[in-house]
This record gives C-alpha cells, sequence and structure tokens, in this order.
C-alpha cells in the first residue's frame, strides 16, 4: 500500500469558519499573536492567554468539518495516509482521519507547568488555579513562538517515508513546519493546493511538484478523484 503525507496549515480550516491570523496583519482574533502565542505573553498576562484560548476552545464546537476534511478520509481506502497538520483544532479527528500528528499542539488538550508530560484532555475552559496530579498550574498545551516543536521528528519521519506528499492550505514560509517538504525523496510526487501559492525553497528542489491554486475544498476534491483514477 502507497503512502500519503498529508500536511495541513490554518487555509485546510478556514472553510470551516476559523479564521487565521497571517491573513489579518498578524492579529489573531483582534490579538497581536506575541501576547497570546508567546511564553512572553504568558508570564505578561495568564488571564488574556487563557481567556483566549478559552474562546478557541467554545468556537470548536460550534463548527464542522468541512469537505476538504471528509474528502481526506476516503483516501484511506486505498492508501495508508498520515496527516501532519499545523492546525491545532479537531477537524482532522471529527472527519474520521486515523492517524494524526499535531506539530503545534491541540486546542483539546492542557498540560503542566512543572512536567511538561502531563498531558490531559480538556474541552472546558481552562482557568487560573487549574492544576495537574503533581499540584501545577495547567496551560494550553500549544507550541508558541519560540518554544521548541517536540513532533517535529516523527513528521521528518511520515514525510521521509511518503510516495506522495500533499500540501493544503499553507504559506510554507512558517518555519519549521515549511521545511517538512524537504525531507520527501526527490522523486516524490507533491501536490500543493493553496489559493495563493508560495514556492519555497523546498518545493523549488522538486521534480514531480504540481500546484493547484484552489481553495481546500475544491482542490482537495479534484485531486481525491484523480488519485482514485
Amino acid at each position: 500500500m502507497k503512502r500519503i503525507a498529508i500536511l495541513t496549515g490554518a487555509g485546510m480550516s478556514a472553510e470551516s469558519g476559523i479564521n487565521t491570523f497571517r491573513d489579518s496583519n498578524g492579529l489573531w482574533e483582534n490579538h497581536d499573536v506575541m501576547d497570546v502565542a508567546s511564553p512572553q505573553g504568558w508570564e505578561k498576562n495568564r488571564k488574556l492567554v487563557l481567556d483566549f484560548y478559552n474562546a478557541r476552545r467554545k468556537q470548536l464546537k460550534e463548527v464542522e468539518p468541512n469537505i476538504g476534511h471528509l474528502d481526506l478520509v476516503k483516501l484511506e481506502s486505498k492508501y495508508r495516509v498520515d496527516i501532519v497538520t499545523q492546525n491545532v483544532d479537531n477537524l482532522h479527528e471529527r472527519a474520521g482521519s486515523s492517524n494524526i500528528l499535531h506539530l503545534h499542539g491541540e486546542l483539546t488538550k492542557v498540560r503542566s507547568l512543572g512536567n511538561p508530560d502531563l498531558i490531559y484532555h480538556w474541552e472546558e475552559d481552562l482557568n487560573e488555579g487549574d492544576k495537574c496530579d503533581e499540584g501545577h498550574q495547567l496551560r494550553p498545551h500549544i507550541v508558541w513562538f519560540g518554544e521548541q516543536v517536540p513532533m517535529l521528528e516523527p513528521a521528518v519521519e511520515i514525510v521521509s517515508k511518503a510516495d506522495i506528499v500533499i500540501i493544503i492550505g499553507t504559506s510554507m514560509q512558517v518555519y519549521p513546519a515549511a521545511s517538512l517538504v524537504g525531507f520527501a525523496n526527490l522523486g516524490t510526487d507533491i501536490y500543493y493546493i493553496d489559493p495563493n501559492p508560495q514556492i519555497n525553497f523546498e518545493l523549488e528542489r522538486s521534480k514531480n511538484l504540481t500546484v493547484m491554486k484552489e481553495k481546500a475544498s475544491t482542490g482537495v476534491s479534484s485531486l481525491v478523484e484523480k488519485l482514485f483514477s
């Protein structure tokens, strides 16, 4: 069974109603991203950060996977499919995809400040005073700007083993995520679906790159049909 590695970014979830920040002058839901997505922002104003992610968590309950998410699930009947997503939402899971790696963390999880290995499933509000089993404050299980990306190594392994790589809804400008495609074998078929594709260094070296200037839902639908033909 051939392997497909799918790399998804904010454009994958945008059609479900989840806002991105890079389309709005660095603001995320009207907040400077460094205020709500950095260790410095956390130290400066924990309440603001907690309130921000509580609102994002609530929004998840109001949105649904879009046709793009659902179409990706169909590929599993013919291929071994691994999704590596920069998104922190759970729309791939809710659509029914089986193998999902979250590079930048997950909204529906929190972790201990004192022991990062203590991670809890969490769907309600997280507040100051909510503590882990060892008595440490809990924080959003999100990789903030300036922090290490602990899932990068397994993501590299997924891409390096893929026969086909599909990139959906990402600017290919945010590193280290944008570097992942560079670990694909030189002869690997790569498909890049985005209405405003940006070809970075890693994509330039690809011998078998197909760019589809479409939004996620229509582009994925067309590509899935092609991969089944």
